[in-house]
């Protein structure tokens, strides 16, 4: 079973366990940019043990918790990509491009006191995942992934650990019982 949403900026990608690459495994992927080109996304729940200040000293007072960079994706894993959560819509600060809502793409390139202050939320990701021109519409196509609607909790959570899960079972109808599947039902 396959969500019917069309994928689109601000959106999930959860993957089934159908979807066995290590990359992507009971990854939850948010979506930051989807085109006629292609699509983008960080992956939310691979937390790193790599602190923020090691690595962007400036943004270490900006970040959520856990201060930590997260493994956005296996794409250009030595650049860094910044996820935000506007305090208020009235108030975007400079750098911040919206996606959906009150989140948006930070230029970590723009300085810091630009942007301190109008931020809920921030979470810096190493590397990102990307799809070519029809190439997501495939997997999902071939059950590998599950399209449904995200929030800004799903990306600033303390402990991101549950939230394959959490994502799932908050989901109507049946999509909500495959938070329960075992990674093996044959071992059932």
């Amino acid at each position: 079973m396959t969500s019917d949403a069309r994928p689109r900026a601000g959106m999930l990608l959860v993957a089934t366990r159908a979807l066995i690459d290590p990359n992507f495994a009971e990854t939850v992927v948010l979506l930051l940019d989807v085109d006629d080109d292609g699509a983008l996304g960080v992956v939310l729940n691979r937390p790193t043990p790599v602190a923020v200040s090691e690595v962007l000293e400036a943004w270490r007072d900006v970040v959520a918790e856990p201060e930590v960079l997260f493994q956005g994706g296996p794409v250009s894993t030595e650049g860094a990509l910044a996820v935000g959560w506007l305090r208020d819509a009235d108030d975007v600060p400079v750098g911040f491009r919206g996606v959906a809502d009150l989140l948006g793409v930070v230029d970590l390139d723009t300085p810091v006191e630009l942007v301190e202050g109008s931020l809920s939320g921030m979470r810096i990701f190493a590397g990102y995942a990307g799809w070519g021109a029809e190439q997501l519409a495939g997997e999902i196509e071939e059950g590998s992934w599950y399209v449904v609607p995200g929030s800004p909790t799903d990306v600033f959570r303390d402990d991101s650990t549950g939230l394959w899960r959490d994502v799932l079972r908050r989901q109507p109808g049946d999509l909500a019982w495959h938070s329960t599947r075992p990674a093996d039902p044959e071992l059932n």
